[in-house]
């Protein structure tokens, strides 16, 4: 499990949801989630964006599972969706900020690294 979770700010019970199945998606996701059962919370936040793609919360739920499996990319694409849908959301922009700022960490550190000479 990464260092710098964004832990979850926005995974929380009563987090406003779109349709009926997907808020229930939503809320067995944050369930898992909070378990540390990444794989289950990444299909059910991922099952609910595909049943409410408007659900700036399923969007950022499912950010933070894809972070915490290191897809990073997908894990930005998703956080920057959220914020598009829903811009001033607090929540939302600090697992974002936070998620940036380890990605940028992660990326000095792997280029450092690739620069570095071998022994």
């Amino acid at each position: 499990m990464l260092d710098l979770l964004p832990l979850l700010l926005l995974l929380a019970a009563d987090a406003p949801v779109g349709g009926a199945k997907s808020g229930d998606e939503l809320k067995f996701g944050i369930d898992v989630a909070r378990k540390g059962l990444w794989n289950e919370a990444r299909f059910r936040f991922e099952k609910a964006v595909t049943l409410d793609p408007t659900s700036a919360d399923a969007l950022n739920n499912l950010a933070v599972a894809l972070e915490q499996q290191g897809s990073f990319d997908q894990a930005r694409e998703a956080y920057e969706k959220a914020l598009k849908l829903q811009p001033g959301s607090l929540y939302i922009r600090q697992n974002y900020d936070l998620f940036r700022e380890a990605d940028d960490k992660r990326n000095r550190k792997a280029k450092k690294k690739a620069s570095s000479p071998t022994s």
